[in-house]
């Protein structure tokens, strides 16, 4: 593949040069989102590391088949990222885009442009099917490949290497010759203004930060009985923080916290899945924290999100399952608008190797008149 330099709205893609081997270029790989997303640079990425690429790194990526670009600005050729084409597999004309952003160029599109112009570029010369590989953990990354018309196909198990000598699963988007430059669909919307709230509770998505507050939430008694599932250590706690967005992002669960409007304050959690976008069919588990409860608060929450559901991600049915002991959880849905439809016998696995019933509620969206 011969070197070559594309222009593409506000941004120039040209191939490196001995130059580009400067203060800039090591100020951005030295950055530690960037260390921390791209295991493969060193620590520290020194002076020697910079020219070996621009030398011989980034023209080797060239004659193997791929490309390898340095994204500037136009008009003062300033350092915004690095993107590249590589894993080339000729005989099925695929290949796997990566990329990385300066942080002073973080937050105006320069991944999503300079992402769609390789794509279209790659398919202009033969390729068909292009592999964009990512992190659970980085969600501005996934929002790249989605806004970029990359669709999510799976999971690749331990298919990436952390800095530490572990491995990471990576999440595998693709995009092929004759999709739309983007963006993809998604099943889960972003909040409108990025919460949900009557004034009294709020609910918004799970993130990073929530960590101690979600452990502390399941580790009372109350919430460990109706949990279901391995249970919840800190480890475990911020593994699902860190990686709340994707899971959103990916149509996976909308994992929320619910919190109080007038101080702040992490009351619980809530989440919605949607796993039968066919029969447009989601459900909702939830938790409280003691000293919230009594107040109205879950009831809530739940009419927030199922609201959310029906108006803004297209669901006709919510449904909700209770364990047979658990009162307080039915009376919450009885006052949210839901209905008793179901008693599903031995339906849940529980910890102890037995069976639990799961008592099913449902609300049913105010466009449809069920039968």
């Amino acid at each position: 593949m011969d070197p070559v330099t594309l222009q593409t709205d506000g941004l120039i893609l040209r191939p490196w040069e001995a130059t580009d081997a400067d203060e800039q270029m090591l100020d951005a790989c030295n950055d530690p989102l960037i260390q921390r997303f791209m295991p493969q640079f060193p620590d520290p990425y020194t002076q020697e590391t910079s020219q070996w690429w621009v030398t011989e790194g980034a023209p080797l990526a060239w004659q193997s088949g791929g490309a390898s670009f340095t994204i500037r600005e136009p008009g003062t050729d300033r350092l915004l990222g690095g993107m590249g084409l590589g894993s080339v597999q000729p005989s099925r004309k695929q290949g796997e885009v990566g990329y990385w952003i300066a942080p002073w160029a973080r937050g105006r599109g320069v991944a999503t442009k300079a992402t769609r112009a390789l794509a279209q570029w790659a398919f202009d010369h033969d390729f068909y099917r292009l592999e964009l590989l990512v992190a659970k953990e980085n969600p501005g990354s996934i929002r790249v490949a989605l806004a970029a018309g990359f669709g999510r196909e799976g999971v690749r198990r331990d298919g990436g290497a952390t800095r530490d000598g572990g491995r990471q699963d990576l999440v595998v988007f693709v995009r092929l010759a004759g999709d739309p430059a983007g963006p993809a669909p998604r099943l889960l919307p972003d909040f409108p203004g990025g919460k949900l709230s009557d004034g009294v509770v709020e609910v918004r998505r799970l993130t990073p930060s929530d960590a101690d507050d979600y452990y502390s939430l399941n580790q009372f008694e109350e919430v460990i009985r109706t949990h279901i599932g391995e249970p919840i250590t800190r480890e475990l706690a911020a593994q699902r923080c860190a990686r709340a967005e994707y899971g959103w992002l990916s149509g996976e669960a909308a994992q929320c916290a619910i919190v109080d409007a007038a101080s702040g304050a992490f009351a619980g959690d809530i989440q919605l899945l949607y796993r039968h976008p066919f029969s447009k069919e989601a459900m909702i588990g939830y938790s409280l924290r003691p000293e919230f409860r009594g107040k109205g608060y879950m009831t809530r929450a739940v009419n927030l999100i199922t609201d959310w559901a029906f108006d803004k991600v297209g669901a006709i049915r919510v449904i909700a399952g209770t364990f047979d002991y658990n009162d307080a959880s039915r009376a919450v849905l009885l006052r949210a608008g839901f209905e008793r439809e179901g008693h599903f016998k031995a339906a849940l696995p529980g910890r102890d190797g037995t069976r639990i019933d799961d008592i099913q509620f449902v609300r049913i969206s105010p466009l449809v008149n069920p039968s």
